[in-house]
């Protein structure tokens, strides 16, 4: 149980306190309700730009690592479909320091030409490292780009194309920091052994008079329903011949979502799972197989992906998946992998509550879905899942018509 209170500001930031009298280290988290999702289709990349761009310096902060850096803090940050977010890990007797930056930077973000250059080359170098030239490395986009043919999810957080970030002004930039980076758009989680009474007046004296620049999100088109089985073949200078079959899911907030993340985990969550035991060790058909959800908040996917032994075709490799997503629908998981799976996931969960960066950033990510304290809910939700939910949603949701596949070949395999 992850204990916090919350109040807001009167520029809309809101602000959470976990008090953790275990730890001298205070993390300061802030989440940005911005991710690649609300970019313009041609100007995609953006909220991975400004995740860099952000710490560049600020009007009075040339250099943002260096004071954090003389007062034993550290920091970090990500960028996903949905959000953007930033954590520093201080001293409790430094945290001003921390409140100093993370104010200063959203108050008055500096912009100059070179410092957009350097990260604009940073970033492309990044797009080419990670997603052109490594093996694999362009697999989402083309799934993506299959699975959503509406949904700004069709692209990933790095972006559509290089030119994108190749091409972005200074204009460009500038519109997508006042659109986004305003105090109501944003969420800061702080934990650690400090209480209200002390963290209140500091965040006021710190964030109170920021500017409130009212952000308006633009409204996302929804994904019409799938009726018909799409795929997608490339051929690429890769070790093995890889197949990815995907199906979209339900949002964060719906309840079927812990159905779809517990079918993930009962094909492919170890080495006693389905999809390892029968299809890797049993049939030898692939060489490395796994399933998983993206997990977004607005609908995403579940992925099987595997990559095929020599010899093995890709019309025998994906039979092999279909069966093993036909026995979900029509035989019931027995109690004792289905506790199996569930008890991992509490594992897991519990763990995440000793970290302060979790904790920070859970509820973070729970208080943009709705409400923080649904991050106490999980285990509970997980727990709810019958073996009758996981053959009604592989039944009616994981079907051939409703599944994008990428058959992935390499040019060295017959």
């Amino acid at each position: 149980m992850i204990s916090f209170e919350k109040f807001t500001l009167d520029n809309g930031l809101r602000i959470i306190l976990n008090q953790d009298t275990t730890t001298p280290i205070i993390t300061v988290n802030i989440l940005y309700n911005v991710g690649s999702k609300y970019e313009h289709p041609e100007k995609t990349g953006f909220a991975h730009l400004f995740e860099h761009l952000m710490f560049g310096g600020s009007k009075n902060i040339p250099h943002f690592d260096t004071p954090l850096e003389k007062v034993g803090g550290d920091n970090n940050a990500f960028t996903n479909t949905d959000i953007t977010n930033y954590f520093i890990h201080i001293p409790k007797p430094n945290l001003e320091t921390a409140f100093w930056l993370e104010s200063d930077r959203i108050l008055d973000l500096a912009f100059n030409e070179k410092s957009l250059e350097v990260q604009k080359n940073v970033v492309s170098e990044e797009f080419r490292q990670r997603y052109i030239n490594q093996p694999y490395g362009d697999t989402m986009a083309y799934v993506r780009a299959m699975v959503y043919k509406k949904h700004p999810y069709q692209w990933s957080t790095i972006g559509k194309d290089i030119s994108h970030i190749e091409n972005a002004t200074m204009d460009d930039v500038k519109d997508f920091y006042h659109r986004f980076y305003n105090p109501d758009n944003a969420i800061m989680t702080l934990t650690g052994n400090i209480s209200k009474q002390e963290v209140k007046p500091l965040v006021e004296k710190w964030f109170g008079e920021i500017p409130n620049h009212k952000t308006a999100h633009p409204q996302l088109p929804q994904e019409p329903e799938q009726k018909e089985k799409r795929t997608t073949t490339v051929e690429k200078d890769v070790p093995s011949h890889a197949i990815y079959k995907a199906w979209k899911m339900v949002p964060r907030n719906h309840p079927d979502y812990y159905t779809f993340d517990l079918i993930s985990d009962i094909l492919a969550n170890g080495d006693s799972s389905r999809l390892f035991q029968k299809l890797l060790k049993e049939k030898k058909l692939f060489t490395s197989i796994d399933a998983y959800i993206t997990g977004e908040m607005d609908p995403g996917a579940l992925i099987v992906s595997g990559n095929l032994s020599d010899g093995v075709s890709m019309e025998t490799a994906e039979q092999a998946i279909d069966e093993e997503i036909h026995n979900l629908q029509e035989s019931l998981v027995d109690d004792t992998e289905l506790r199996k799976v569930k008890n991992k996931i509490e594992a897991v969960n519990e763990f995440q509550e000793i970290s302060g960066f979790n904790k920070a950033y859970l509820l973070s990510y729970f208080e943009l879905l709705g409400d923080a304290g649904e991050v106490n809910n999980q285990v509970e939700n997980y727990r709810k899942v019958r073996a009758e939910d996981i053959r009604r949603v592989a039944k009616t949701q994981l079907t051939d018509e409703k599944s994008s596949v990428l058959y992935y070949l390499s040019k060295h395999k017959s």
